[in-house]
């Protein structure tokens, strides 16, 4: 069994993998960027470790901080959760060249799998057929223009080395090539660490059916059942449940036993999900996502498995104890993310800030994962999920009414989140009845009515400075890092002050519509400015791009006119509020 396992994550998924290790009596281990210092799993870890930085560059993904703290704490094992370096070739064979284990398949599993255009081809060897497109990266917009005229508008551009809707771009005409190619290689750049991207037809009314897997060491591969995923905004999930409604029992097994297919193919071990788009009665791989998926819980309430804990005794070389015919599957769970996004008018908007209460739900089948208490902060520098609720019922309309019962409970402050427009779906008929796609969030529902509370930034207080202070402690004289309120020479604490980047002085009120005033609606950093000084622009054209919480956002032009000034750069971050530029 494993002794001390490593977190690379932060967050509910580290808070969940803390938990099970706990059970199992495995130590944990979490480590943390300096805005995390006080981080829900950093408290609930056996020991902690700082990586240093604030972006996810700068900690999360710096492989050589993850290292050192691998050695420092003297972890046997790596859990990568998901997203970051959960299905990184190089970090996984960098664990594993040190000795360690990597809680996760071989990398040359992620290597075929984590690549999607190399995991089509292995669907495709396998006689499990994906949907139409490039089996090449793409060098330039160019070769989308020229997929979308063979093939027909609308088509996607997707992230060659990540999954969960980051880093695609619907493309609905030639013109809008440029901007969507461009927007996809900052997206997988800044949350997979590599921009790369390939092109594919866009289904027009497709169900998101994914398929668990659980593989072992010693030949055992097993389907465990199928998540409903259509629920999307943005391409990012929103509802998730299992089994999928309305979805006959000879495609689900044909679909169980193609993902069983596509994972022995590339020699997968550990827990897995194959993804598969679904429409008139058949359906095509999409990719295989090697790692945990966010909705996992949801298979956990129907199986009775706890995943992590198979992930744990696969990883340390156990067999699995049961076949396929022992998987049961019983009653209906329904997964919601609650995500720090502002709803209003269906914008779905980042809302960084501090939660300043959080009233959680609980009663009969209730569950809910919680990366944050009330008083921590959500930062615009990583993914906005604060929690995932998840309810199970014997049926689906009764763990739907379950689920509706559960968000009213559901209390949180400071920040606004997805929890108003998951009750719209809940209860929109289309959901009742099963017959939504994953264009139908955003192309049906009306969210015209909500109205989601403002965020609330981080609570001005006293600067933390790093001091490093040599102390005794049992006898042994040892040098320490504290982190105490700056403060000036006669002791007087300093106004806080805490930025990714100096950040212009150039704060201005949310301008009214058409006045010229270009503002931005949320924090965040600019990653793109599109227009120049002196340049003419029409409504709606975009001034600049803006990256909250790894979502990319088009902050556009509200009048028509010559830009006068540009008050920011490239790199620049800003506040809600801030001008950007003047229109005049």
């Amino acid at each position: 069994m494993l002794k001390k396992v490593l977190i690379a994550n932060r967050g509910e998924i580290a808070v969940r993998v803390i938990r099970t290790c706990r059970e199992m009596g495995i130590g944990t281990v979490a480590v943390y960027s300096d805005l995390d210092r006080e981080a829900l799993h950093v408290r609930l870890a056996d020991e902690a470790y700082p990586l240093g930085g604030q972006t996810a560059a700068e900690s999360y993904l710096n492989t050589e901080a993850i290292l050192e703290v691998i050695e420092r704490s003297g972890a046997d094992s790596v859990h990568p959760g998901y997203g970051f370096f959960s299905e990184n070739t190089d970090f996984a064979r960098a664990i594993t060249s040190k000795g360690v284990i990597f809680i996760g398949p071989p990398p040359e599993a992620i290597e075929i799998m984590g690549d999607k255009i190399s995991s089509r081809l292995a669907a495709s060897a396998v006689g499990v057929a994906g949907v139409p497109g490039r089996n090449e990266t793409l060098a330039s917009h160019i070769e989308v223009v020229d997929f979308g005229e063979e093939f027909g508008w609308p088509v996607a551009i997707k992230a060659a080395y990540g999954g969960g809707g980051r880093g695609m771009k619907v493309v609905n005409t030639a013109n809008e090539a440029v901007e969507a190619f461009e927007s996809a290689q900052r997206e997988s750049l800044s949350y997979f660490g590599r921009s790369e991207c390939y092109v594919e037809r866009y289904l027009t009314w497709p169900r998101h059916i994914e398929m668990q897997v659980l593989a072992d060491s010693h030949g055992h591969t097993l389907w465990l059942g199928e998540r409903d995923c259509s629920a999307q905004r943005r391409h990012q999930k929103l509802v998730e449940e299992s089994p999928a409604p309305d979805f006959p029992d000879d495609v689900r097994r044909a679909m169980g036993e193609a993902a069983v297919k596509v994972s022995e193919a590339c020699g997968y071990v550990n827990a897995g999900t194959v993804e598969f788009l679904y429409q008139d009665g058949d359906f095509f791989f999409l990719e295989m996502n090697t790692r945990l998926q966010v909705e996992h819980p949801v298979t956990e309430l129907v199986t009775g498995l706890d995943l992590v804990e198979w992930q744990l005794r696969i990883a340390a070389g156990e067999a699995l104890d049961f076949s396929q015919d022992d998987v049961r599957r019983d009653g209906h769970a329904i997964e919601v993310r609650i995500n720090a996004e502002d709803p209003t008018d269906g914008r779905f908007s980042p809302s960084p800030g501090t939660i300043t209460r959080f009233d959680q739900p609980a009663g009969p089948g209730v569950r809910l994962d919680a990366g944050y208490q009330s008083g921590d902060t959500i930062s615009q520098y990583y993914d906005n999920l604060i929690a995932k609720l998840i309810v199970w019922g014997a049926d689906r309309d009764k763990a739907r009414r379950r689920m509706l019962r559960a968000i009213e409970e559901t209390v949180i402050e400071g920040v606004s989140t997805t929890l108003p427009a998951d009750v719209v779906i809940l209860s929109d008929d289309d959901f009742v009845a099963g017959t939504h796609s994953t264009k139908w969030v955003e192309s049906n529902l009306d969210f015209s009515n909500l109205v989601g509370a403002p965020a609330i930034p981080p609570t001005p207080g006293e600067a933390l400075v790093r001091r490093d202070i040599t102390a005794e402690v049992n006898g042994r004289r040892v040098s320490v890092a504290l982190w105490l309120p700056d403060a000036n020479d006669d002791g007087i604490p300093k106004a806080h002050s805490t930025a990714a980047k100096p950040r212009r002085q150039h704060h201005g009120s949310v301008a009214a519509t058409g006045s010229g005033q270009v503002s931005v609606p949320m924090q965040g950093t600019i990653v793109k400015v599109s227009v120049e000084v002196g340049q003419e622009v029409e409504v709606g054209e975009t001034i600049v791009i803006l990256e909250a919480m790894k979502m990319e956002n088009s902050v556009k032009a509200e009048k028509s006119g010559r830009i006068q000034s540009l008050k920011v750069s490239t790199g620049d971050s800003v506040s809600a509020g801030d001008v950007v530029a003047v229109i005049e």
